[in-house]
């Protein structure tokens, strides 16, 4: 069963944010655009690569009133040791949730029940906590954040533009269609 346009369910973690911890619940996710970002743990090898490219280009996503939440089923304390002994994972400045109950993982549907890890899961939230955009990969398949605000100011852009989407490879004030009869055959 797809999730796309169906609620959050409830959950409530530790995270780690800017040297802090603090409480994090579905709650914290209504009234903007989110973005959950699983990863399989902390201490590997292509999750800091992808975190450290969310890193670099948060500063993009919040430009856009988008919110990004990293989680793993490590706990908030890992996040914390992580975050001050690594140079890529220490450039982090959105919250690192910490999932060790596997709550929010199996919440998602992207729980890898025998080892107790998370799949390499990417979900955008919209304002009203709906899944806009699921995106799942192998393990040894690492993400990039640019097309991930790509898809994100495109899932934005038809949430504004009622009858109109995006095409394939569409970038921010290119042309869009109006789905139509007339459409029908001549793409």
């Amino acid at each position: 069963m797809s999730l796309i346009n169906t609620e959050i369910k409830p959950f409530k973690a530790s995270a780690y944010k800017n040297g802090k911890f603090i409480d994090v619940t579905q709650a914290d996710l209504l009234g903007k655009w989110s973005v959950v970002f699983f990863y399989p743990a902390d201490f590997t090898f292509v999750c800091p690569t992808e975190l450290e490219d969310l890193a670099d280009n948060y500063a993009k996503f919040q430009e856009l009133g988008v919110e990004i939440y990293s989680v793993s089923t490590d706990t908030h304390f890992a996040h914390k040791a992580w975050h001050d002994t690594s140079p890529a994972i220490g450039k982090i400045h959105y919250t690192m949730v910490g999932d060790p109950t596997g709550t929010i993982t199996r919440n998602f549907d992207v729980m890898i029940e025998e080892v107790g890890l998370a799949d390499r899961g990417t979900f955008v939230v919209d304002p009203q906590g709906k899944i806009q955009i699921v995106e799942i990969t192998a393990g040894g398949i690492g993400r990039d954040a640019l097309e991930l605000l790509r898809k994100v100011k495109a899932a934005q852009y038809v949430a504004s533009h009622p009858g109109e989407v995006c095409p394939a490879k569409w970038q921010e004030g290119e042309k869009t269609l109006a789905p139509s009869l007339d459409l029908v055959g001549k793409i």
